[in-house]
């Protein structure tokens, strides 16, 4: 079984409920099982630390979750069309995983969550894209064979998934949100098995 790290950090709920979509792409794929991971919270003056374990929802993420996934998935909500600044100060820690080129080879893919339909939400995709391609990442994305990213009148780009809060709830996906977060889950997760299957004979000893 591998697992596939989806590593996020959300505000308001929208970024987590792609999240959520994300892991149930993940795991429709045989053999294939998600991790979801959060980072903590940072402000301009650190005051007091952040709890090991946070008190609800998803762990927050260690650089072992890192080495040892088979792939990686990314999200942030929009903040002025750039990742959030806890996820960036997270990703800014990763220089030993680089160093020894952990990452290097993996599947890697982003999604993102912004209150407006032009909002800043595929320069926020770019923007978590830039320290994958340094960490030698493999960046999956969302080809138009997906019917849902030629119907979508909400979130959802070619360069990875997205959400448009909007006004209402921020946690309400809608229909075609919800199936291109799940076939950006998916296309990492088959991704991450083929690659761990053509591994799988050299790793075998001889």
């Amino acid at each position: 079984m591998i697992e596939i790290l989806i590593l996020f950090y959300s505000r308001n709920g929208g970024t987590a409920q792609i999240a959520r979509q994300v892991c149930r792409g993940v795991e429709s794929v045989p053999g294939v099982r998600a991790r979801l991971r959060t980072v903590p919270p940072v402000a301009p003056i650190t005051q007091v630390a952040a709890p090991p374990v946070p008190d609800t929802g998803a762990p927050y993420a260690t650089e072992s979750d890192l080495r040892d996934c088979a792939g990686l998935m990314l999200g942030s909500p929009v903040r002025f069309g750039n990742m959030a600044a806890p996820l960036k100060a997270f990703l800014d820690g990763t220089g030993a995983l680089w160093l020894s080129g952990a990452l290097a080879g993996k599947p890697a893919a982003v999604f993102t969550s912004g209150q407006s339909q032009h909002g800043g939400q595929e320069s926020t995709l770019l923007s978590m894209m830039l320290p994958l391609l340094h960490h030698g990442m493999v960046l999956v994305g969302i080809p138009f064979t997906e019917q849902a990213l030629n119907t979508t009148r909400s979130g959802g780009t070619p360069y990875g998934a997205s959400h448009v809060a909007g006004g209402g709830d921020p946690s309400e996906l809608s229909p075609e949100e919800k199936d291109l977060a799940q076939a950006l889950g998916r296309r990492v997760a088959s991704l991450a098995a083929i690659i761990a299957a053509a591994e799988a004979p050299r790793q075998r000893p001889s």
